[in-house]
């Protein structure tokens, strides 16, 4: 007969064996290609219709095969029936790298859900870039597939801090647009503005992002960025919120059913996206950046001064002087959107940060090279 300590040891050795089997079990359902149930939709790079309307059933098949996926195949519904897909994106002033999302995943987007808020996420007040530049013709070519909505504070509002203001923007590309768009078992995409578009369960398999600083010419070493993400539309209770989609909460239930959820779920398609951060064409864009972001602690004079953040970006430097952020060179870099590539002189700045001015248009070199 076994002392109390040794029946407690026992028993949790018995306990913890139980949860090892359990738990590769679990694992190699999850990964096994033939029992999997993660579906994905994909399409045809070619094709006018986005998705799998017009694409080859085998070819998808083939596709999904690879990643160890089925085919999405609607309950009751024919093979050809498709889910539509909307990208949430908030925008600030971030309207190049807007342009270049929209040109690069038109075919594949059904709309394109653009929320901007007339406050920082630090809740100064601030102009609002997007509405009018949507007045203009710059993005006419892209209206048929564009949702703008202003955001809207709740009457009284007083944020806690600036993550919280950053959760109700984020949020609201769903909560304050989708009551009047979505139908059942829709797909959405969710990120901020900059980085690739969106892709059962309450999760849908999430591309991994290549995360380049300051433009195409610095990519950050370490491994890919895990954002952005996507999700089913399981109706307006149901679907998993961008805000908790984005820091990897698993929806609804308590909590170890939520992180089995998040496991079980998790998949994605390496280097799918690109990620350029604090890639702008001007400094006074960097200095607005870091007066506008959730970041409160890395907005100090010395690194809004003109000439730290020109030289920062010029040797990729990190601009906020972080330990163990570090940025590898890439030369001649031809893995960047096929729009940046056939408008090199328009967005020379995300391709080359050499020469004095970094590749900023508002900062000129004086003699000697220094900048003003």
């Amino acid at each position: 007969m076994f002392p109390p300590l040794s029946r407690h040891v026992w028993s949790l050795s018995r306990t913890t064996a139980f949860l090892a089997i359990l738990w590769l079990i679990l694992r190699l359902a999850r990964d096994s290609p033939a029992t999997t149930t993660t579906t994905t939709t994909t399409s045809s790079p070619s094709s006018h219709s986005p998705h799998a309307a017009d694409a080859d059933a085998d070819a998808i098949a083939r596709q999904c095969r690879l990643h160890g996926w089925k085919p999405f195949l609607p309950a009751g519904g024919s093979p050809r029936q498709r889910r539509k897909v909307y990208d949430l994106v908030l925008v600030n002033t971030e309207l190049d790298q807007l342009e270049i999302r929209l040109n690069t995943t038109f075919a594949h987007v059904d709309y394109y859900v653009l929320v901007e808020s007339a406050r920082t996420f630090t809740y100064r007040p601030k102009p609002l870039h997007l509405r009018a530049a949507l007045a203009g013709p710059r993005f006419a070519p892209y209206a048929s597939k564009l949702v703008y909505h202003e955001l809207e504070f709740p009457p009284g509002y007083k944020p806690r801090s600036a993550w919280q203001i950053e959760a109700l923007q984020r949020n609201a590309l769903f909560t304050q647009v989708f009551p009047r768009l979505a139908r059942e078992r829709d797909v959405a995409g969710s990120s901020s503005s900059g980085g690739g578009g969106g892709g059962g369960g309450e999760r849908a398999p999430s591309p991994g992002t290549r995360f380049y600083y300051y433009s195409f010419q610095w990519l950050h070493r370490g491994p890919e960025w895990p954002h952005p993400q996507a999700t089913y539309y399981q109706g307006l209770q149901g679907t998993v919120l961008p805000e908790d989609l984005r820091m990897g909460i698993g929806g609804k239930g308590p909590w170890p059913l939520r992180e089995l959820r998040r496991w079980w779920e998790r998949g994605g398609v390496s280097n799918a996206s690109w990620h350029c951060s604090s890639c702008f064409a001007t400094v006074g864009e960097v200095v607005g950046k870091m007066g506008s972001f959730s970041h409160v602690g890395l907005n100090k004079a010395r690194f809004r001064e003109r000439g730290w953040i020109v030289e920062r970006v010029r040797n990729g430097r990190d601009l906020w002087d972080r330990k163990g952020e570090a940025y590898d060179r890439v030369d001649n870099n031809t893995d960047v959107p096929e729009f940046v590539r056939q408008n090199r002189d328009r967005f020379a700045y995300m391709l080359d940060r050499d020469g004095p001015s970094a590749g900023f248009v508002d900062s000129e070199p004086e003699k000697g090279g220094r900048e003003r």
